[in-house]
């Protein structure tokens, strides 16, 4: 590989040893690319994070490209080099395609900045490769490789950055985040990604310029906090977003849960126990054949927003207490609302709310003493949301008191052997009445209606306190319900 870099700058020579390996693995496709473009008269150089990951040991199978090509000449070029290509991305000169098992995504080089009453960036197509890299978030993500002859090209020294697990803007960063707000949460979401840490001069402008983000649609913002709390280290891009005020506006219950502490310490640091839970949910998920197969977007977001309700319940008691009573009704509607203003789909709001709601529905278990009535609502009311109930529950046990901490973990394994029992003896997990709405309707020779749902709710209550009773049990039941009724 031959290197460019500015004057005076020392590569990293291991990170170079690593990114030849990588890149020799991908150069086939790539160098291949290059020559198209080269014949036709264009540059072509493999950008962003591919380059980036090739340092950091990583193949991919996914490529971006920059080019001097414009979308149309790359349209071209694509549809006769691969098996596939799209043009989805065209408004913002992307052109897409596939070849073999390799997937490519070529730009022509542009900038991009906000109109200051729009939320959507303004596309303008540019001329030169270091041009391009200017334009890119950070300097770990402004390095190149020009093709087909793979010359190394880091104007702004990101393998430096690299090295040392820095992200700086390749340009000034007010004008970078003037550009493109959505840059300052990549930092965020890039600390939680890679464990890098943001440059001093990088970091105050996220704090000078916190309320630029406000200008970024919701959905792109969605993006973003979605991928950061997928990442491995979700933590280190949340305290970026809280410590640099960017949460303030994007996701706000979290800094709130800041809340002051008495002197006397009579509760627990909000914010810093909701990502311990985060971080000890996280450990539980399994692996891609298990209940819960990490990354799981749900159990995080439940972990991260369990007691977003708080702050908003928090009463301070006559004996020197503090009580944060239906706090997780109140955090249910909290996230709700929350997750729906991020444009979240319905089934991940709805499934992050019911966590919320019922994180606390355990601790009623206390000394085992539910009655298996118990034990099957709180499974009926789990539904599909029990495996990651489960770890939700075990992960909010963040007490250092050993003691303590053991006999919960032992009370809910106690539970969880139960419901298995339950399982053997019965179809807990999809309990239904003995008697279905037809069987019902039969039985009292009434018309669909009200009263049919009315007597599927009596017989799924006897269910649940009972268990099954058998269809003669049930009919005899239904039967006495009905004559109740009529008197």
């Amino acid at each position: 590989m031959l290197v460019s870099t500015p004057s005076g700058a020392k590569p990293e020579l291991e990170l170079l040893r690593r990114a030849l390996g990588v890149l020799t693995e991908m150069a086939p496709a790539a160098v291949d690319l290059g020559e198209v473009f080269r014949a036709a008269g264009h540059e072509l150089s493999l950008v962003g994070g591919p380059v980036r990951d090739a340092f950091l040991g990583r193949a991919s199978n996914d490529l971006d490209f920059a080019t001097s090509a414009t979308p149309d000449e790359t349209q071209r070029l694509l549809a006769k080099w691969g098996d596939a290509h799209w043009d989805i991305g065209k408004e913002f000169g992307t052109i897409g395609a596939r070849k073999g098992d390799v997937i490519v995504e070529v730009t022509t080089y542009r900038t991009d900045k906000y109109d200051p009453n729009s939320r959507k960036p303004l596309v303008e197509f540019g001329t030169s490769l270091d041009g391009d890299l200017s334009r890119r978030d950070f300097t770990v993500n402004a390095m190149a490789v020009r093709l087909p002859g793979l010359t190394f090209v880091d104007p702004f020294d990101g393998l430096t950055d690299l090295a040392r697990k820095v992200l700086r803007t390749p340009i000034a960063p007010e004008r970078s985040f003037d550009d493109d707000p959505l840059r300052m949460l990549r930092a965020a979401r890039f600390a939680a990604q890679l464990s890098f840490h943001v440059e001093q001069g990088t970091l105050a402008a996220l704090v000078a310029m916190a309320g630029r983000i406000e200008i970024v649609s919701a959905e792109r913002v969605q993006a973003e906090l979605s991928k950061l709390v997928m990442s491995p280290n979700p933590r280190a891009g949340l305290e970026v977003l809280v410590d640099t005020g960017l949460a303030d506006h994007v996701l706000p219950e979290l800094p709130a849960l800041q809340l002051e502490i008495d002197e006397h310490h009579r509760h627990k640091d909000v914010y810093e126990h909701s990502l311990i839970v985060l971080e000890q949910a996280i450990a539980q998920e399994t692996g891609p054949n298990g209940a819960v197969p990490a990354p799981d977007l749900v159990l995080r977001l439940a972990a991260l927003l369990h007691d977003v309700g708080k702050p908003a319940t928090r009463r301070f008691e006559p004996g020197g207490g503090v009580s944060f009573h239906h706090h997780e009704v109140v955090g249910a509607k909290m996230v709700s609302k929350r997750l729906r203003a991020l444009k979240y789909e319905k089934q991940v709001v709805k499934d992050v709310s019911r966590l919320v709601e019922l994180h606390l529905r355990f601790h009623g278990y206390g000394d085992g003493e539910w009655t298996d009535s118990a034990v099957r609502r709180y499974v009926t009311d789990a539904g599909p949301l029990l495996e990651r109930l489960h770890r939700l529950t075990r992960a909010d046990c963040t007490t250092r008191n050993r003691r303590k901490a053991k006999r919960l973990s032992d009370a809910y394994t106690h539970l969880e052997k139960r419901i298995d029992v339950l399982r053997e003896q019965e179809e807990i997990d999809a309990i239904r009445p003995d008697l279905d709405g037809n069987r019902i309707m039969e039985i009292l020779g009434i018309a669909p209606g009200r009263e049919v749902g009315q007597a599927y709710q009596h017989l799924l209550g006897l269910r649940m306190e009972h268990g099954p009773l058998g269809e003669e049990a049930a009919t005899e039941e239904l039967k006495k319900w009905w004559t109740a009724r009529q008197s």
